[in-house]
């Protein structure tokens, strides 16, 4: 089993994304509400205020989306569904896709990943 963890720089992306996961298999996932470092910096942090003007056109929060996934397969479709939905995901702003090793879990409900 592994983590899936996709940040979704563009929260208009949010419904579509979520769509990807079901056709991937994947029907269970929690989505979070958060924020970049580089913003809350610009943005909160007064000895780094000077830095707004980089971070012109960069949207300022966005949505991490998580769920234990148990098979391969469906964490490259959803990777493929993803990059169609929002573009190539190593160009900047994209967003950010990765997973991570489960190797215990409990509360999980067989059939929700």
């Amino acid at each position: 089993m592994k983590l899936v963890v996709f940040v979704l720089n563009k929260e208009e992306f949010l419904e579509d994304v979520l769509e990807a996961f079901i056709e991937a298999g994947i029907t269970g996932a929690t989505i979070l509400d958060s924020e970049g470092m580089g913003r809350f910096l610009t943005y909160e942090v007064p000895l780094f205020a000077d830095f707004r003007d980089f971070m012109k056109g960069n949207k300022p929060y966005n949505k991490t989306i998580f769920s234990v996934v148990d098979e391969d397969e469906k964490i490259k479709k959803v990777e493929e569904l993803i990059e169609q939905i929002c573009g190539d995901l190593s160009s900047p702003g994209t967003g950010v896709f990765f997973t991570l090793p489960v190797d215990h879990i409990k509360g999980l409900i067989k059939g929700t990943e």
